[in-house]
């Protein structure tokens, strides 16, 4: 089960800290984690974003919260405040509405003081970083099993209805995004025919649709002529 680790680090030739590495966060697979109930609830909360992707495209951080809210042994004990339509909202329902949400976000606070989040939005950092250890022939060590099914899972969560990829995870299909998601699924190992619900193959129908590849904007094309060695065909 993977885990979210705060403020861990060891410096080295390739990374070092000025502050003992506060408000940095790191996810790391740990095969032994969790109990039985705790991986079934993952696995639950994976699968309701994912059935419900293209109405709800942020993840919210639901995976982090569980394991914050599970550690500190969070109980909300404060009552939710409802207001029915036209009603007046008074000073004590606002109040109880603020302590109730102090609560909970004090709650979600990590323990070096800062509040962890993630930048999942923009659909462009992803697929070039994959294409860029592929290139050098670091695919393997970077990369291993656990990570690259997280890496398949995260593209074909925002992959759009009609098959391909926006410039952010809100926006319509774009070839740049499309051609390197597709690129991507390809070097990680999907066949042209792969992916969750025929992920490869309706993204290469949306790239033929739209003119081909060729069509990529001028930084797609600088991505594609380093020959990654996957084809769109």
């Amino acid at each position: 089960m993977w885990r979210l680790k705060i403020a861990e680090g060891e410096d080295g030739p390739y990374l070092c800290s000025a502050n003992n590495y506060v408000g940095r966060q790191i996810w790391e697979f740990d095969p032994e984690a969790g109990t039985a109930k705790e991986r079934a609830e993952v696995e639950a909360t994976r699968q309701h974003f994912c059935d419900h992707r293209h109405q709800v495209k942020p993840c919210g951080n639901l995976l982090w919260h569980m394991q914050f809210l599970r550690e500190k042994q969070f109980n909300q004990t404060i009552q939710p405040v409802r207001v029915e339509d036209g009603e007046e909202i008074t000073n004590d329902k606002a109040s109880t509405a603020l302590r109730r949400t102090v609560r909970f976000f004090s709650a979600l606070q990590a323990s070096d003081g800062h509040w962890p989040a993630e930048n999942a939005g923009p659909l462009y950092f992803l697929s070039p970083l994959v294409m860029c250890v592929y290139i050098t022939g670091h695919l393997d060590s970077v990369f291993p099993t656990e990570h690259r099914t997280e890496i398949l899972r995260y593209i074909y969560n925002y992959q759009n209805e009609d098959g391909g990829w926006g410039f952010h995870i809100e926006g319509h299909s774009t070839m740049f995004c499309t051609a390197l998601s597709y690129i991507c699924m390809r070097i990680l190992g999907e066949g042209p025919d792969g992916g969750l619900d025929n992920a490869c193959t309706r993204a290469r129908k949306w790239i033929h649709e739209h003119g081909g590849v060729t069509c990529i904007p001028s930084w797609g094309k600088t991505w594609l002529s380093l020959r990654c060695g996957a084809t769109v065909s």
